[in-house]
């Protein structure tokens, strides 16, 4: 077996029988980001001194009986999430010397269970992008072609997993940023439904779309990290009060009978046809399993974009306006306090984000709040009524995650607009807040392609049960990248 490569169910396995121990893993783990990580980039920090600790006593809780299925497994946190004593820079040269005095929920949630803490992920600068390219500490390569972005802005921890970096990583979802990365380098990422997972301790983006979710080689790998980390926190107001399945005791779950609704609008011009080509055969794989398939409308798909870019600018807005060089993060010197809160964000803050902070600014000012933002909201509600009315006729839904596989590095970062739409068929998800789930389904051109699957809020254990049928009846998760060790000219 490949270490490498192996699933946490996998390594779990032999790390019980006492086949393996945790601090051999880790120590073969680190080994390979140290020799891989020169090309991908995909960690901006690794923590190998805290890794071997967790390892010894994940091999310690081993051997008194008390570990569990992620006891010992090596993960990537991406480094937008809070974590005590080490950096959390959110990708971006504003927090580059930040280090929090207290550890988020997620991230202490899977301490506790006795996973290995390898590093901080790479991303786009406070979750902003859709290539990382974004990223203040340069753009993270994806693993199928290092000439090619592996999406973002999870995309360190994307890169990660599917470099065989790290077995299991976390990432977060604010417009498709687990989703789209999953698709472009060929692994599994999960969207919970917002709420299901606390956001305590995330660096927030805009705070009523984030989500925190796992990126996995298996679904099964998935829907143990959803087990941990899903649950109420009374640290996060909007965190659910609601009962956690034992999601992996139900991935086995049949298919037959099942009604599951293609969109019409997720199938439009503008689609690469090999990624439709996959995705339809993916399809064909359901209706082979027992499933009913139809197709479904969700009209207000094409406005639901334009509405994600009216109000997650509007929230970033409000979020970054703390970093202003007194109580965060660096401080440019200048003369007084004014030219010091616009020195340092002169400074420390990239294109991409200053770009959305005004477009917030322009949306939420004095004359255009209910042109825009106002306006803006009704559209959310039609975009979310589209998905309960898809879900009165159907059990879940079938798509595309992006409409293209991996674009080159610099291909989009003169033209937003191409860039924003990477995003089109996962800001939806967001918008309704709902779960969602994109799973390998195979290749073209050599490049990854993923197949998303959609379902109502709270219906977690549906979607990866779907996802973990369709990955057994194809050897999709079983394709790794053939990786490069030098950039092409």
């Amino acid at each position: 077996m490949d270490l490498h490569y192996a699933s946490a169910h996998e390594l779990a396995t032999l790390l019980t029988a006492r086949e393996l121990s945790a601090e051999e893993l880790a120590r073969a783990t680190l080994e390979r980001i140290e020799h891989l990580d020169r090309n991908l980039a995909a960690f901006l920090t690794v923590t190998a001194d805290r890794a071997l600790a967790d390892a010894r006593r994940a091999d310690e809780m081993i051997a008194r009986g008390q570990g569990g299925p992620l006891t010992g497994i090596p993960i990537a946190l991406k480094d937008i999430l809070s974590t005590e004593g080490l950096p959390t820079t959110c990708g971006s040269r504003i927090l580059e010397n930040y280090v929090p005095r207290y550890t988020g929920t997620v991230a202490a949630r899977l301490a506790a269970v006795g996973t290995v803490l390898v590093g901080k992920t790479n991303m786009d600068e406070f979750a902003m992008g859709s290539s990382n390219e974004n990223s203040g500490f340069g753009p993270v390569r994806n693993p199928w072609d290092l000439n090619r972005v592996p999406g973002g802005s999870s995309g360190g921890s994307a890169a990660a997993v599917a470099a065989g970096e790290t077995t299991l990583a976390i990432g977060t979802d604010t417009g498709g940023s687990i989703r789209q990365p999953a698709s472009f380098t060929g692994v599994v990422g999960l969207k919970p439904t917002y709420g299901r997972v606390s956001r305590y301790g995330l660096v927030a983006f805009a705070s009523s779309l984030d989500q925190i979710g796992p990126l996995t080689r298996s679904v099964w790998d998935a829907a143990a990290v959803l087990e941990v980390i899903a649950g109420h926190d009374p640290l996060d107001s909007t965190s659910l009060d609601e009962t956690v399945p034992a999601y992996t005791d139900l991935l086995e779950r049949p298919v037959n009978g099942l009604r599951l609704g293609v969109p019409i609008e997720y199938f439009q011009e503008g689609m690469d046809a090999g990624v439709e080509r996959q995705v339809r055969a993916a399809i064909d794989i359901f209706r082979g399993l027992g499933a009913d398939i139809r197709e479904v409308s969700l009209p207000h798909t094409p406005e639901a974009l334009s509405t994600y870019y009216v109000i997650s600018p509007a929230e970033a807005m409000a979020n970054l306006a703390r970093y202003d060089g007194v109580r965060y993060g660096i401080r440019a010197p200048a003369d007084d306090i004014w030219s010091t809160f616009k020195e340092t964000r002169e400074v420390g803050l990239g294109a991409e984000v200053k770009r959305r902070i005004l477009l917030g600014t322009y949306v939420l000012s004095a004359g255009y709040y209910d042109a825009y933002y106002l306006q803006a909201q009704k559209v959310r509600t039609l975009v979310r009524r589209d998905f309960d009315n898809a879900f009165a006729e159907v059990d879940a839904l079938l798509a595309p995650t992006t409409p293209t596989t991996a674009f080159r590095l610099g291909e989009r970062t003169s033209d937003p607009l191409q860039m924003y739409l990477s995003d089109v068929y996962t800001v939806p998800a967001n918008m309704a807040g709902i779960c969602g789930v994109s799973v390998p389904a195979g290749l073209t051109d050599g490049r990854p392609v993923g197949l998303q699957i959609l379902g109502p809020p709270l219906a977690e254990e549906v979607i990866l049960s779907l996802a973990h049928n369709f990955e057994q009846a194809t050897d999709f998760s079983r394709l790794h990248p053939q990786l490069e060790t030098e950039v092409a000219s």
